[in-house]
């Protein structure tokens, strides 16, 4: 892989942030579950999303994108009894898929690449077999499944990921008889859980809240539709780091009413002192003085990355709790912005759940390692705004993840940054 050299500077500007990932993981799966002729856009075709794309392809859903637009039709969904399932590097296509295709009665092998092979999919192969589908497994992927998934009572853990709950969701209304979900211990990113819900309500299939989970009415079916795929608002807390940390910056397509956990950013940016106005679709953030903050991450794990870059530089000392899942993403995250962080010049330490940063007046600059993980490159990128000095960080392919066009746009904000062939 090729490092990325970043020359000190602040960004300033209007940016659009990529399609909302999330949504557009679960609205590719309900389009395809409707067996009709579906639009979304705006897509971008992120390695996560192109494995989800990929995978429905593979299961008998034909797919082409253009322009920016997914046009999906489902009309062969499950037809095709066997599949290879190429997850590449995406927890949410491995974890949303493995329900769905259980429920469509499809003998499937799960593959994945990176990380992925060692993420926890313990949850599903407790309560799967109790409802039809055997899975066999060495203790992560590959994973084979068969049999057909029945209706049931679903007892799962909360706090391991949202994504296990989402698939579930997904799947079960196809069943033929109801469902329930009951948690065994609380669930975490509870926002993605309603984004899931909401999706589905929007293609034509409802979810009932209980006092322990969720009552998921069998015998439904997805209606196909056209979606809007809302912007992106964890890829938006890395261009409010960089706003706060000393330019003005406006990204010009978030929705502030989304189900979107991440949108906590603006209210935790606004707490670090960066300056935050709203005009419809439009987010302005500008420099104030940062003062250090305490933030339990458990629903936003994802914006601990962007976060971390801007508390290095807020006075006091910011504590970051709740964040233990981001030991087991594309890499332990808590580590490796600990080390990245370190070797800039940030006074940062790591405890078992999350970060302990005391900040400091400026960063150095220096060479950091990307660990081949997507969020770790782009929040070490944006902490150049606070560098005395050039930075290089490794593993810049790994953008390719999520956000592929991100030091496109950082280009564009004014920001100067050279590819070094590795």
């Amino acid at each position: 892989m090729s490092s990325i050299r970043i020359s000190p500077g602040v960004l300033n500007g209007t940016v659009s942030v990529p399609p909302s990932k999330s949504a557009a993981h679960r609205a590719v799966i309900c389009a395809a579950l409707s067996g009709g002729e579906c639009k979304i856009a705006p897509i971008e075709l992120s390695e996560d999303i192109k494995a989800t794309i990929g995978c429905m392809k593979a299961l008998g859903a034909e797919a082409d994108v253009k322009d920016g637009v997914l046009t999906i039709n489902g009309n062969n969904l499950f037809r095709n009894k066997t599949a290879l399932l190429d997850c590449g590097e995406s927890g949410s296509t491995l974890r949303f898929l493995i329900p769905v295709a259980a429920a469509g009665g499809v003998s499937a092998e799960f593959i994945g690449r990176g990380k992925l092979p060692e993420r926890p999919i313990g949850v599903f192969c407790d309560c799967l077999p109790q409802n039809g589908t055997q899975c066999i497994t060495e203790g992560g992927l590959p994973l084979k499944i068969s049999g057909q998934l029945q209706s049931g009572i679903y007892r799962v853990a909360g706090n391991i990921s949202s994504q296990f709950i989402t698939g579930l969701l997904l799947a079960l209304p196809l069943l033929a008889g109801d469902s329930e979900i009951v948690l065994t211990s609380p669930a975490a990113s509870t926002g993605y859980i309603d984004m899931t819900i909401d999706i589905m309500h929007e293609f034509g299939v409802e979810v009932t809240a209980s006092e322990n989970g969720w009552h998921i009415r069998g015998g439904q079916h997805y209606k196909a539709r056209s979606y809007t795929v809302e912007g992106d608002w964890s890829q938006a807390a890395f261009f409010m780091t960089a706003a706060a940390l000393g330019g003005t910056i406006t990204i010009d397509n978030l929705n502030l009413h989304s189900c979107q956990g991440d949108k906590a950013c603006v209210e935790i940016y606004k707490s670090l002192g960066a300056k935050i106005s709203v005009d419809g679709n439009k987010v302005t953030i500008t420099p104030g003085i940062l003062k250090a903050v305490s933030v339990h991450a458990q629903d936003i794990p994802d914006m601990v990355p962007a976060l971390a870059a801007a508390a290095a530089l807020a006075e006091g000392t910011t504590r970051i709790t709740g964040a233990q899942r981001l030991r087991i993403k594309e890499c332990d995250r808590l580590h490796a912005m600990t080390d990245g962080l370190k070797r800039l010049g940030a006074d940062i330490e790591e405890t078992e759940d999350g970060l302990i940063i005391r900040g400091v007046p400026r960063l150095k600059g220096g060479l950091a390692e990307g660990y081949n993980d997507h969020r770790i490159v782009m929040s070490l990128a944006v902490a150049s705004a606070a560098c005395d000095g050039d930075i290089i960080i490794t593993d810049r392919e790994s953008i390719n993840k999520s956000y592929p066009s991100f030091f496109e746009d950082f280009r564009k904000l004014g920001g100067k940054a050279d590819v070094i062939m590795g």
